[in-house]
């Protein structure tokens, strides 16, 4: 996301999660901005004057976001406060939808291999 007028460039990252314990958030969060740490410096030190960031949105296998840190992150792209439910919610629904055609999948190749060993 570019912001022209104040100088600032967001790069976001959608991530999903294994688990959900305590720390989860924290570990998803290291392994999402080290791939792109060397891009992100390159760019600070073509544009020293804009404001770059990563912003990674976490989510867990089944849908679970953590609200309050997801709400931190639409609040540092200027989200208005009406609309950050929205988001919210279209997001949940978007990693539920995904999750469900990843388990039928899975699924329909089980019950595939199934058939073909008992022909």
């Amino acid at each position: 996301m570019i912001n022209k007028n104040h100088r600032k460039l967001y790069i976001l990252k959608f991530k999903r999660s294994s688990d959900r314990n305590e720390n989860f958030l924290r570990v998803k969060e290291d392994e999402a901005n080290k791939p792109h740490k060397g891009i992100i410096e390159a760019l600070k030190a073509a544009a020293p004057d804009w404001t770059l960031e990563q912003i990674n949105f976490v989510a867990g296998r089944r849908g679970a976001v953590m609200e309050d840190d997801f709400y931190n992150k639409l609040e540092k792209l200027n989200v208005q406060a009406g609309e950050k439910d929205n988001i919210l919610l279209a997001h949940v629904q978007r990693i539920c939808e995904a999750h469900d055609t990843v388990m039928r999948s899975y699924y329909q190749q089980i019950h595939f291999e199934e058939l073909h060993v008992q022909a």
